[in-house]
């Protein structure tokens, strides 16, 4: 039944799965929609079959078609009618692919009955929730997380978007998806950099929300995590509590956002270099500025500090940020979606586990961290 369009041509490789090993699933139940965690057969055939869509079309890129398809398709059984790649990577978050998709959608006369699949990391699922939301003034669509990043970050919260002018996620709006599934056999098939990246988040929940949780997890070592499914649950659990509590990010769901104000700037310059940085990599360098001062102006204690700066640069080393790039660090950070009436607001910690939203900092405080950061 598939026929596929791609803009992007990937190098085809043979992959073997083996059976998925989770027989089980667990449901994350938010007041719209479900987070469905393991197995995501059951879930997406009763999804298909309350839907009744006219046509199932799957969004993927480069590395997700080639990795994570086929593993879906035995998942479920799922038969789409379409299927879409386009090219990997934060700097195709942008107008000019999502252009490329609404054309897609309309060449394969997709009605507003249709269903998007979007399969793949927070890219996919961001701009193809973007491009869902407004074609033909929304259609339904499902978010499938591929990485541990987005499975921890993005699957619950409904924010959909792309970059432009050079600022991550300044275009874009809240639209919920018809369901979330999250399956931890897809970690299977990620190089050790992205499960790093995608571990920073989970680290930044245990830092906002849970004292005992970063402390189970600083010390983790990555290779020999046999139950993902827990710690994605731990995971899920807090951003869920933030979420229902404020889904428009008026308040205390900016908790979410430490690490952010900084890590986004760092991640949008770094961006345009031959090394750009994952995004759980900028982050980690975020909490490390914004833990700073969070130290000097939010009272967290300095053996608080020294923890949390130790424990990162261990796991993520030191990244030189070179001194002719903090202008341009500030003028993103000046552009960031939290300010209000021109001022910097920034997510800070009161000490781990407790945090402080809307704290007004400014450029000299940028700049101070900055260069903490450089004498580490």
């Amino acid at each position: 039944r598939s026929s596929e369009t791609k803009i992007a041509n990937p190098k085809q490789v043979s992959y073997c799965f083996p059976i998925p090993y989770f027989c089980g699933m667990t449901t994350i139940r938010l007041q719209n929609y479900a987070v469905h965690l393991g197995n995501p057969k059951a879930a997406f055939a009763e999804l298909l079959a309350h839907g009744q869509y006219t046509k199932i079309a799957v969004l993927t890129d480069t590395n997700t078609s080639t990795h994570c398809l086929r593993l879906w398709r035995a998942l479920t059984g799922m038969q789409e009618d379409v299927s879409w790649v386009i090219p990997s990577g934060e700097v195709h978050k942008s107008v000019a692919t999502c252009a490329e998709i609404w054309q897609m959608m309309l060449a394969a006369r997709l009605d507003r009955r249709a269903l998007i699949v979007n399969l793949g990391g927070g890219v996919i699922g961001d701009m193809g929730g973007f491009c869902a939301a407004t074609y033909m003034r929304g259609v339904d669509f499902v978010q499938v997380p591929t990485t541990l990043l987005s499975q921890v970050d993005a699957s619950i919260g409904s924010k959909l978007g792309i970059d432009f002018g050079g600022v991550k996620n300044s275009v874009g709006l809240f639209s919920q998806p018809a369901a979330v599934f999250v399956c931890p056999d897809f970690l299977a098939t990620l190089a050790k950099r992205e499960l790093r990246s995608g571990f920073a988040e989970m680290l930044k929940h245990g830092l906002i929300a849970d004292a005992e949780q970063w402390n189970t997890l600083k010390n983790l070592d990555l290779a020999t995590v046999s139950d993902w499914e827990s710690m994605i649950l731990a995971s899920l659990e807090v951003k869920r509590n933030f979420v229902e509590a404020d889904p428009l990010e008026r308040g205390i769901r900016k908790a979410l956002n430490f690490g952010h104000t900084f890590g986004h700037a760092i991640e949008g310059i770094s961006l345009e270099t031959d090394t750009p940085l994952l995004h759980g990599e900028a982050v980690a360098i975020g909490m490390i500025c914004e833990a700073y001062l969070s130290q000097k102006l939010a009272g967290l204690p300095q053996k608080s500090l020294d923890d949390i700066v130790s424990n990162l640069l261990i796991r993520y080393g030191k990244t030189e940020l070179d001194k002719k790039n903090w202008t341009a660090y500030i003028n993103l950070m000046q552009q960031d979606k939290k300010n209000s009436h021109g001022k910097i607001l920034c997510t800070l910690l009161s000490d781990i586990g407790q945090v402080v939203v809307n704290q007004p900092i400014t450029t000299n405080d940028i700049r101070s961290c900055l260069a903490f950061c450089a004498d580490l």
